[in-house]
């Protein structure tokens, strides 16, 4: 790779510099701009960007060959499969490139610059422009566009070096470290197995190829933050894709005729992540009874919950709520028992439903709900959707007929959030159904990944533009429902799907429908690596369903044998890794019958009982980092890159990772673990959290005890917080 070259010649430089065509590719002079607090570098092969506060950092840079810029026309052929449908073969067939760019003239007018250059193709030449405008002292966007208006495609190649790390992406749930690869930034259903060996294979032919790869998910962005502090997203929604697999280069394609995009400067990754918050937004602080304890995921009716609650109680559990995802009745599938998507109290279902609601508040808790944007079409479960249907508030087909998603065995029409009338309408159910009628405090804010390529929007709106912001504009609509209703402090919903603009608008993401077992690619290890890479992209308050959702049986005779589901030491080791995020919530998963639950035995009541403790004795502590989330936009859950930068060592840790800077967690992933490889960083001491005593030597691996109920948790030798973070657990009876 060639040595950048950086020179700083002052501010001075000329407003136009104008090059002859034979000579601007291969200019050896340099050239520089001053553009706010940012320097724009011309060198030989091609543009640096710095900033003033240091000048001799690059942050970016075009690639050292010069071969910066491609526009192509292509065609694409876009497929949505799976079951549920919602995943996305996209096969781009590109007819034209233009290629070999030129820069001829750099303009410079106040503090914008406008690169102009040839682009050369197989029959003619375009002109392109790039546009360089601060828009903040850590912000500088660009603008990529060609004089040619058949062109689709804009790819940009920017510089890297072999050892730069790149994290981010939002949440990625298979490696953290995205060197090496080429991930789709396009928001989908992230399968079930993705990759796993031979049970993706299985579903692959069960459910309509639905099993996923490692690089799907359902909560993207295109933004990433790398080692060598340099960070970069766009702004387009359109489907983009990033290719890390050369070792100098990262190869940025957006499916769009414009490219928008910003560069970032921060001295920290911390400021990095700030920086970027300033666009995607912050997430406000999470209310304080969900700091209470445990909230309880559970269904059957009303008798049944009552019945599960007074079990919790008995157990001394503490309390902070209970999701009922079943509060609009249940219908049977072959999958098991979903709902009926008709959003609704059904009171035959739920009979004295305001009288729970009421008993659950005298204790101090709250009850949270469901909703997704499909809407029922069964007869006798179908009221909104034939109001939504008459009012055309729905995504159709080219015929005009309603588009209709395929779940398992039903279909579902999906809400159209372009048309203004239709946001208001659904936002207006949610004030209504749930928030006035069923009394609810929070909800799952489910889906939000299936809108079709194909399908007709309200005012021609572009699904391309749209099936990406789309889940981020589901999120927006909930934010706005618990604000209009006075609740906008007070209300918790959390979003599975999401983009670039999504940490503005969601109050709480969580990480989709993991399998019930300990398998890197869908299973509790990606409850870490996802909720550590979506902390990188802005989405600072994450957490998982506790054992995981998704588990397979075989029917035999009448009875259900589990093929996969979940054994109690998974619910344990899953109860002990959220109890150190930002909220602990259970989930009977997908075949309740079949997976060990909170309930199932006395041990299990008992462990439960102490995380949930723990999680309320951290409340203090916790609340102090969302907070400054909410200020900042940090993660609060935290890969150990955030605070140990210079620490190469940190960089391909994947199960391993930090609440707020002063507790260490290594939770155990491993099924029969009882202890654990933990990685000490340079630049800080441990002390075991449960017994106080001295803990590895920085820089060094060592292995730490990790048995059932003491998971491998460090507190970092002079925290301002440990007083707070002791006493709050000494409080809650989880320290002696």
């Amino acid at each position: 790779m060639k040595r950048r070259d950086f020179l700083t010649i002052g501010a001075g430089a000329l407003a136009v510099t104008t090059l002859p065509n034979a000579v601007a590719a291969q200019a050896s002079a340099v050239e520089m701009h001053s553009l706010g607090s940012f320097l724009l570098t011309r060198t030989a092969t091609g543009l640096q960007v710095a900033h003033k506060n240091a000048p001799d950092r690059v942050i970016w840079d075009t690639v050292a060959d010069g071969d910066f810029l491609t526009a192509e026309i292509a065609t694409a052929d876009i497929r949505e499969f799976g079951t549920p449908e919602g995943s996305f073969e996209i096969i781009d067939a590109v007819s034209t490139s233009f290629t070999q760019p030129t820069i001829e003239t750099i303009a410079v007018d106040g503090n914008t610059a406008l690169v102009t250059g040839k682009l050369r193709g197989a029959a003619r030449t375009i002109g392109y422009q790039l546009a360089f405008e601060p828009v903040s002292t850590a912000h500088l966007r660009f603008i990529i566009t060609v004089d040619a208006a058949d062109v689709n495609r804009i790819r940009l190649v920017t510089g890297s070096v072999a050892d730069e790390a790149v994290f981010g992406f939002g949440q990625q749930l298979t490696h953290f470290n995205q060197k090496g690869f080429v991930l789709p930034i396009l928001v989908q259903e992230h399968g079930v197995g993705r990759g796993q060996p031979i049970l993706t294979e299985i579903i692959d032919h069960m459910a309509n190829r639905g099993g996923g790869t490692p690089f799907v998910t359902e909560a993207p962005a295109p933004h990433y933050l790398t080692s060598r502090l340099r960070s970069l997203f766009l702004e387009n929604t359109e489907y983009s894709t990033f290719d890390m697999r050369q070792p100098d280069q990262i190869a940025i394609k957006v499916w769009a005729a414009t490219m928008t995009g910003r560069i970032l400067y921060g001295q920290t990754p911390l400021e990095l992540i700030e920086a970027f918050a300033e666009y995607a937004g912050r997430m406000r602080i999470l209310p304080d009874w969900i700091h209470e304890g445990l909230i309880l995921g559970t269904q059957g009716g009303t008798e049944v919950v009552r019945g599960k609650i007074d079990t919790v109680n008995k157990a001394g559990i503490p309390l902070a709520g209970v999701w009922l995802q079943d509060w609009p009745g249940v219908r049977v599938t072959s999958t098991g028992r979903q709902l009926w998507w008709n959003w609704q109290l059904d009171e035959t279902y739920y009979p004295g439903w305001k009288q729970l609601v009421a008993d659950l508040e005298r204790q101090g808790a709250r009850m949270l709900t469901y909703i997704n944007p499909f809407l029922s079409t069964e007869e006798g479960h179908n009221s909104l959707y034939t109001e939504a249907l008459t009012r055309g508030y729905l995504v159709r087909k080219e015929d005009g007929t309603p588009f209709l998603n395929r779940n398992t065995t039903f279909s579902a029409a999906l809400v159209d959030l372009s048309n203004p009338e239709a946001r208001a309408w659904i936002k207006g159910v949610m004030k209504k159904e749930m928030i006035e009628k069923a009394g609810a405090s929070g909800w799952m804010n489910d889906f939000g990944e299936a809108l079709p390529f194909n399908g007709k929007l309200h005012n021609g709106a572009d699904p391309a533009v749209w099936h990406n912001r789309y889940a981020q504009e589901w999120a927006r609509v909930a934010r706005d429902a618990i604000e209009e209703a006075g609740r906008g402090d007070d209300i918790v919903f959390f979003d599975r799907s999401g983009f670039t603009r999504s940490p503005g608008a969601a109050t709480l993401f969580w990480l989709g429908d993991q399998i019930q077992n300990w398998s890197e690619y869908d299973g509790i290890k990606t409850a870490v690596v996802g909720m550590l890479s979506g902390g990188m992209s802005g989405a600072s308050l994450i957490h998982s369903d506790t054992g995981g959702y998704s588990a397979f049986k075989f029917d035999v005779a009448g009875r259900e044998i589990p093929i996969i589901a979940r054994s109690p030491e998974l619910l344990m080791r899953w109860s002990e890794l959220n109890a150190f995020t930002a909220v602990l919530r259970s989930h009977e998963g997908l075949i309740p019958a079949i997976a060990a639950q909170v309930d199932s035995t006395p041990e299990l009541l008992a462990h439960t009982a102490r995380f949930a403790r723990v999680y309320k004795g951290l409340a203090a502590y916790r609340k102090r980092h969302v907070a400054a989330a909410a200020a900042h936009g940090y993660p609060l859950t935290r890969h150990l890159f955030l605070h140990y930068p210079n620490d190469r060592n940190t960089y391909g840790l994947r199960y391993q990772y930090l609440l707020g800077p002063d507790l260490m967690i290594a939770p155990v992933v491993d099924k029969g673990a009882t202890s654990v490889e933990v990685y000490w960083p340079k630049g800080a001491e441990w002390t075991d959290l449960w017994t106080g005593a001295g803990a590895g030597k920085a820089g060094e691996w060592t292995r730490a005890p990790a048995p059932l109920g003491r998971p491998a948790v460090f507190l970092r030798k002079g925290a301002e917080s440990a007083n707070e973070i002791i006493g709050g657990l000494r409080g809650t009876n989880v320290l002696n």
